[in-house]
């Protein structure tokens, strides 16, 4: 594969885990791991390395210019950034979509992030070895801790930057592990639809800059933003080198643990959807099951047509 095509397909990568990301129901992590890119971005998020800015002044010369672009490659930041602009462009489109389908058919919606949960499971159940007894204790704390945080979410906590911080802190984990989404932390936090409706004014009046729009009104959605991103780094550099550490000392108990929490995580979807489907005729559950079906299918989709990138 040329350089560019792979880049093309981590991006389109990145657009699948962004969607996902954006949602309360299958995390972006578990994409990357059914797309085949979940290892190597936890290596080159690791891999980042500060004292490569030691290159910045001597970019006016070729040799400075052939180190820092030979560090950048080392440190996989093609890969990284091309997988970020993916996610970044989901986020802020399918945040808005949610949102709206979230108000108008609640039901349907978490039908279909049940169907996501449910097949990225089944695709996954290969990484699952239970041929001990450790490993089967794991899957059985994994469930039940997935299970037991995925209850009915509360909508009491506080809308400060503060908090909003730590929300970011949290919600990376599930943005980089598989299975309960980083959507899903913010429900559990009371933040979801706080942060969805507040990208979505920040983006307003970004693209309203280019129309004579006033800087004012950047002001308090982005401090929020930027409270929010500031956590998720934090957050996520602390997940990245757990996730590393276990992959590499105990891979198989790693991801049976990973995949146990996206089958506990189904509680979550299940209890919306029966709390927004009072109707129980036929055609009320065919129509939650067909979306929910349309919501696996998905899945299939995109493990059976990307294929892995595998570590050069």
């Amino acid at each position: 594969m040329s350089a560019g095509r792979e880049l093309l397909t981590v991006y389109l990568k990145g657009i699948f885990m962004g969607a996902a990301d954006a949602v309360p129901g299958v995390s972006g992590g578990t994409i990357a791991l059914i797309t085949g890119i979940y290892e190597r971005l936890i290596q080159a998020i690791t891999s980042l390395d500060p004292r490569a800015l030691r290159y910045l002044p001597r970019l006016h010369r070729r040799r400075g210019r052939a180190e820092f672009r030979a560090a950048l490659v080392a440190m996989d930041i093609p890969f990284l950034l091309a997988l970020g602009l993916g996610i970044a462009t989901a986020i802020v489109s399918v945040a808005r979509l949610v949102h709206i389908a979230e108000q108008a058919y609640p039901g349907p919606l978490f039908a279909f992030f049940f169907g996501l949960i449910a097949a990225s499971a089944i695709v996954l159940a290969d990484h699952v070895s239970l041929d001990t007894t450790r490993r089967i204790v794991v899957a059985v704390v994994g469930f039940v801790f997935a299970f037991l945080v995925s209850g009915e979410v509360s909508n009491a906590a506080p809308n400060s930057p503060l908090f909003v911080f730590v929300a970011g802190a949290i919600a990376i984990a599930g943005m980089i592990l598989p299975g309960v989404s980083g959507a899903f932390f913010l429900l559990l936090l009371g933040q979801y639809t706080y942060l969805t409706e507040t990208l979505t004014e920040f983006t307003n009046a970004l693209a309203a800059l280019a129309t004579g729009g006033s800087l004012a009104a950047l002001v308090e959605p982005g401090i929020v933003v930027v409270a929010f991103g500031i956590g998720a780094l934090i957050g996520l550099f602390s997940i990245a080198y757990a996730i590393r550490w276990a992959l590499a000392n105990y891979r198989e108990a790693t991801l049976t643990f990973l995949v146990s929490l996206m089958v506990g995580a189904l509680r979550l979807p299940a209890i919306k959807v029966l709390n927004n489907t009072p109707d129980t005729t036929p055609s009320a559950i065919g129509g939650v099951l067909a979306v929910a079906i349309a919501g696996g299918a998905l899945v299939v989709l995109v493990d059976r047509f990307t294929e892995d990138i595998e570590f050069a």
